[in-house]
């Protein structure tokens, strides 16, 4: 598979990583060992970057890639965790002593002594601009907690105010064929910087891969059901935070675009790695199989005509209803 440098970590990763919320269990039950084909497709197909965070699953999804990464120590593995979440979300706990407990609990759950890359977790905005955050990071990387940080956003101005910092490795911004703000001004920003991208919601939970009907139901422990308008965090995690109703139209659309051998979800995958800036894109996925087709999207023949019908679904569908941030 393609690898790509993710920005100032000087680290060369997968153009298709692995997004690893699920194995938190936070989208309905996976039991260790579906994790664990789930991992050892995704890396057998190539895959060389994991992206989990402190608060996926309270910790379990850190553990079992601690568990996955010592039980294969051969694999040249980049995984980036996130903090931030686990307390309230009020400035005064972004502090060095809160970033010391919080690494502090995601080496000891990933079994290292330094983590390859930490991200803020979508702080509140003041976060993304406070010089104590920045030091307090530095700090890290000095101590040899962390090797790198970066940032988890909600908007395209919190993505480019990290950008501006010089300490800044990466931003994961969501970016997919329903969200294309990021288009505009972010990956242009971050390359000038030399920032890595990482896309997240590749196939807007799941609406992108075309499966999904006015009628499909959702289990009550999975963020589909439960956050559909932002009830439990920020909207846009769930659906890019559009219509439902508006995006299964839209995902009909879409999928007419794939091309033959290649489904709406490798299609959808494949036009992100497309776009100039972008280091990696981390879909999920809750079966080996799903695994390995995400990773195949790394092979989808350069298509440039996808813009223009990409961007007249999104104009027809979201330009006008779209949150009002983005």
């Amino acid at each position: 598979m393609e690898q790509r440098t993710l920005g100032r970590t000087g680290r060369e990763v997968s153009v298709v990583g692995l997004g690893t919320w699920q194995l938190g269990a936070d989208w309905g039950d996976v039991q260790e060992a579906d994790a664990f084909e789930v991992l050892d497709a995704a890396t057998a197909s190539g895959v060389t970057f994991l992206d989990t965070a402190d608060v996926y699953g309270d910790g379990r999804s850190e553990q079992i890639i601690g568990r996955f990464r010592a039980a294969r120590p051969d694999l040249p593995l980049t995984v980036a965790t996130k903090m931030g979440r686990r307390e309230e979300q009020d400035t005064a706990n972004f502090t060095l002593a809160k970033f010391r407990e919080w690494t502090d609990r995601s080496r000891r759950n990933l079994g290292v002594d330094t983590l390859d890359l930490v991200q803020l977790h979508c702080p509140p905005t003041p976060v993304l601009s406070s010089d104590a955050v920045y030091d307090a990071l530095d700090t890290l990387v000095a101590d040899g907690a962390i090797a790198n940080y970066g940032v988890s956003v909600e908007t395209c101005d919190e993505a480019l105010a990290a950008i501006a910092r010089p300490g800044t490795a990466s931003v994961q911004i969501i970016l997919n064929a329903f969200r294309l703000k990021p288009l505009d001004q972010v990956l242009p920003a971050a390359r000038a910087a030399g920032v890595g991208i990482i896309a997240r919601v590749p196939l807007a939970s799941g609406l992108l891969s075309g499966r999904y009907t006015e009628q499909t139901e959702f289990s009550a422990d999975d963020h589909r059901s439960y956050n559909r308008h932002g009830e439990a965090f920020d909207v846009g995690e769930t659906f890019s935070g559009v219509d439902y109703a508006e995006g299964v139209l839209a995902a009909r659309e879409f999928a007419a675009l794939a091309p033959e051998g290649f489904t709406p979800a490798q299609t959808a995958i494949a036009w992100i790695i497309a776009q100039p800036g972008v280091s990696t894109v981390i879909p999920g996925a809750r079966s080996a199989d799903q695994a390995r087709a995400n990773a195949a999207a790394a092979l989808f023949p350069h298509l440039p005509e996808l813009d223009p019908a990409v961007r007249a679904i999104y104009d027809t569908h979201f330009r006008a209803a779209i949150h009002p941030r983005w």
